[in-house]
């Protein structure tokens, strides 16, 4: 019982951090997207926003632990909502991606977007494997999701990234709405995937 509560400690810490960290990187992504006019940096920053949500309704699983009953409710509440999230988010870059390219409207350069997307292709992925650590230690799916949004986080900030600069540097502003489109297909699969609320425990490395 002394090593589960450990790393339900542990687990909250790093909710408490996902949760600091993404407040943060979501105010100034969708700030500097704003005023760039950047629909990728926008819908970065809603993605954190999202991670956020996902983040505390990790805490309150993690809260009820001993409690299996209040547990399997938190995961499943938890995956609907976020499911949900991405869906929407996947529709509002899909429309604002298609709606700039075919009105040819050119964002404007974002250093601050740059060294945000910088930050966080180190970051992400390195939380996302202590997420996975803590998930296979205390066979939650809802965890295990929860690392697998950190992970889709680092892929959107890759992404982010590579357009950020091509426009910045080459002047190839299509790349930002261009951007925007790839990560819809991303953002839906996981939506999709976390509306039904099924998470194994295979699904976390555990039997």
């Amino acid at each position: 019982m002394a090593n589960r509560q450990e790393y339900v400690r542990r687990g909250r810490q790093l909710e408490y951090f996902t949760i600091g960290y993404n407040s943060l990187e979501g105010v100034t992504s969708i700030v500097a997207g704003l005023i760039a006019g950047s629909v990728s940096l926008v819908g970065f920053g809603l993605d954190s926003v999202i991670e956020v949500a996902s983040g505390l309704a990790l805490l309150w699983r993690l809260h009820h632990d001993l409690d299996i009953s209040r547990r399997e409710q938190a995961e499943r509440i938890a995956l609907r909502t976020v499911g949900a999230c991405f869906v929407a988010l996947a529709l509002y870059i899909l429309y604002e991606s298609s709606s700039m390219l075919i009105r040819h409207v050119p964002p404007e350069r974002s250093i601050a977007g740059i060294v945000i997307a910088a930050i966080s292709v180190v970051v992400m992925p390195l939380l996302a494997r202590a997420k996975r650590r803590i998930a296979r230690h205390l066979g939650s799916g809802a965890m295990h999701a929860n690392s697998r949004q950190a992970d889709f986080c680092s892929y959107l900030s890759a992404i982010l990234l590579g357009g950020l600069l091509l426009n910045a540097l080459l002047g190839w502003w299509w790349m930002d709405p261009v951007a925007g489109l790839v990560m819809v297909p991303i953002i839906g699969k996981e939506g999709i995937e976390g509306l039904p609320a099924k998470m194994c425990c295979d699904r976390c490395g555990l039997r």
